[in-house]
């Protein structure tokens, strides 16, 4: 165990993020998930944009790689504008 406050205090500071970190994942996920799940481009479109903000914000905190991201957000569009 760590000795230091400012090292405990790191620990338990790391810990909410990581619990922070994983939900937001999660949750973009979900998302994801949930619009490869749509059958029509008026269902999946308002969708889409809520997903590649979700993506954009995890990219930009490092919770995922921005190329990741963007691979992500490539492919999804292409499904959704290959949607009737």
């Amino acid at each position: 165990m760590a000795n230091h406050k400012s090292s405990i205090k790191r620990i338990r500071s790391n810990a909410a993020k990581r619990l922070r970190n994983r939900y937001q994942a999660k949750t973009t996920r979900n998302a994801i998930k949930k619009l490869r799940g749509t059958t029509t481009k008026a269902d999946a479109t308002p969708l889409l944009s809520k997903v590649i903000s979700m993506l954009d914000r995890l990219a930009k905190k490092n919770v995922i790689h921005k190329n990741k991201a963007s691979n992500n957000k490539s492919k999804l569009t292409k499904f959704v504008n290959t949607l009737s």
